[in-house]
């Protein structure tokens, strides 16, 4: 799993059946010190993340299975909301802090 940061939304109405209910996100990755890698990505969301949240992304494999829900073809899904990220040297993330 990658440490990301929600940038946006990303609409499509027409797509294939297998995706029908899952928003798309525009997801930034981070890297260990929580800055902004210049990665980015479109994930599937069915957590309900929100806007300039910081989220857990699973790519691959594990993000094409969902609650057994059978494989979508999806490279990356949002599968958790972060509340915090602690590290040796402090707090590098609360969900609670403004500015993020």
């Amino acid at each position: 799993m990658q440490l990301a940061k929600v940038l946006g939304t990303v609409v499509s109405t027409s797509k294939t059946p297998n995706l029908t209910g899952v928003k798309l996100l525009l997801v930034q990755f981070l890297d260990t010190k929580g800055q902004p890698l210049e990665r980015y990505e479109v994930a599937g969301d069915v957590v309900g993340a929100g806007l300039n949240e910081w989220v857990l992304v699973a790519r691959g494999s594990a993000a094409r299975k969902e609650r057994g829900n059978g494989d979508r073809p999806l490279d990356a899904m949002v599968v958790g909301i972060i509340d915090t990220v602690n590290v040796a040297s402090g707090s590098l993330y609360n969900k609670r802090d403004d500015g993020r």
